[in-house]
């Protein structure tokens, strides 16, 4: 008899090797020994047997090693859940470059209208500056102060005649 936590495969392991031991010891002795001769001898080894499947996890190699793959399965699943944990970061990382190479790109036709406008601008009054020295009588020389200076980036300008 066994306790039912055991299950059924540590007794029957139990008994196997019980079984081996008592073979190993006695062989053909057995076989024509009277009832209860090799009790004497046989018990101490029978309650180490015991002792040792009541007491040592080791004793069931099957039920270790079945904990040993629940442990592992359960690693396996733990490093599943980083890795699609990392792949949604990934896929969050890439979305963001995408945003901020789409903006780079705005920002660079952007740049590159307001520089044309300023050019432009700048083209003007120079051509206005040059318009009103030229219709102004008289030789003499002329100093001038951009009124956009802080936004077309001129600073003073000399015109002589």
């Amino acid at each position: 008899m066994a306790e039912e936590d055991f299950g059924r495969r540590v007794p029957f392991v139990f008994l196997e090797d019980v079984r081996q031991t008592f073979v190993a010891k006695y062989g053909p002795q057995a076989l024509h020994a009277a009832a209860y001769a090799l009790n004497e001898e046989f018990s101490r080894v029978l309650s180490q047997k015991m002792n040792y499947y009541n007491t040592n996890p080791q004793a069931d190699t099957i039920g270790r090693v079945r904990k040993e793959i629940s442990e592992v399965k359960n690693i396996m699943v733990e490093n599943i859940e980083l890795v699609l944990e990392r792949g949604e970061k990934i896929d969050l990382l890439v979305d963001k470059t995408d945003s901020l190479q789409d903006e780079t790109f705005r920002f660079r036709r952007q740049a590159r209208r307001i520089k044309q406008e300023i050019a432009r601008l700048r083209t003007q009054v120079e051509e206005l500056l040059i318009s009103s020295t030229v219709h102004r009588s008289g030789p003499r020389k002329m100093t001038w102060h951009a009124v956009f200076s802080r936004h077309l980036n001129v600073r003073h300008c000399r015109f002589a005649l």
